[in-house]
């Protein structure tokens, strides 16, 4: 099967809203974190600061990455900061991006998840590849 993806499309035809994935300050605890990606399934954590401009996220393969690079125990993760761990200058799209444009930056960059920002680097949501597979292939609203 075959599909032609409709260029009228734009990232925030797609998006997660805020309030449908875990947002949390640079200050969170990373245990926190986890559980917070494990509530929502997805997998990631955006890390905001006060005013809502994206500090960096969080996913679960930057926490396997460096449980299997750092000499640390275990334990001794769940003390720290979420930020400590996270990536803090991650690929972000801005809302109002042609969704063709988003998808081939996640097919580039391998990820199944983009920050959306506004203009002045504000989180606006967040760019999931399931409800975008969804949408394209006619399955989703």
């Amino acid at each position: 099967m075959s599909t032609q993806m409709d260029k009228s499309l734009l990232v925030s035809d797609v998006m997660l809203p805020v309030g449908r994935f875990p947002v949390l300050k640079p200050a969170a605890f990373l245990k926190v974190a986890l559980e917070e990606m494990g509530k929502s399934r997805l997998g990631i954590v955006c890390i905001v600061n006060p005013d809502m401009t994206l500090a960096g996220i969080l996913t679960d393969g930057d926490i396997r990455r460096q449980l299997l690079t750092m000499q640390k125990p275990f334990s001794a993760f769940f003390g720290d900061d979420a930020i400590d761990h996270a990536v803090t200058s991650p690929t972000t799209v801005r809302v109002h991006a042609p969704l063709f444009e988003a998808v081939e930056i996640m097919e580039r960059k391998q990820v199944w998840d983009l920050p959306v920002v506004d203009s002045t680097g504000r989180l606006s949501g967040l760019l999931h590849l399931h409800p975008v597979v969804q949408r394209l292939l006619g399955l989703g609203n």
